[in-house]
């Protein structure tokens, strides 16, 4: 017995350490603590992007909701044969062979258009169709008349 006492004696030697306590939190340590707050800053960031992207995607399915009611397709609807039928008239109007108007100006949508039909040193008639937007930038085009007619293929019958 003597011998297994003192077998425990020397197993059991107490030895002496200083008891130290170290906060896990990063904050309190300091140890890792640029890590963490990293870790901190891009879970905001992550959510607050999340929340704006929800935002966006709701307002953008709100809008295409009430672009597509019956009554938005219907005045979409309209006003394509509105504009349709203006510019078919303006048409005919410019081009006709029948007293065609020679020169006019109308606006439309805050643009001012004006044209004119213009006869060439070459004896062409010229349609200059002037665009001049609200804020002011002008856009010209010229019109040959009497040219670009489509003529019926002789090889097919119709």
């Amino acid at each position: 017995m003597k011998k297994l006492s003192a077998i425990l004696l020397l197993i059991a030697v107490p030895t002496q350490s200083d008891i130290v306590f170290e906060f896990k939190n990063p904050s309190f340590s300091g140890v890792g603590t640029g890590a963490h707050y990293l870790t901190i800053e891009n879970q905001e960031h992550s959510r607050k992007k999340a929340i704006e992207d929800a935002l966006e995607a709701a307002e953008k399915a709100a809008q295409r909701e009430a672009e597509n009611t019956t009554t938005a397709k219907f005045i979409r609807n309209l006003e394509s044969r509105i504009y349709s039928q203006m510019s078919k008239q303006l048409v005919e109007s410019m081009f006709s062979n029948d007293e065609a108007a020679r020169f006019g100006t109308f606006t439309l949508e805050g643009n001012m258009v004006t044209y004119e039909v213009v006869t060439q040193d070459s004896g062409d008639d010229v349609i200059q169709l002037r665009i001049v937007d609200e804020f002011g930038s002008e856009t010209n085009i010229e019109i040959p008349v009497g040219s670009g007619y489509f003529t019926q293929d002789p090889d097919v019958n119709g």
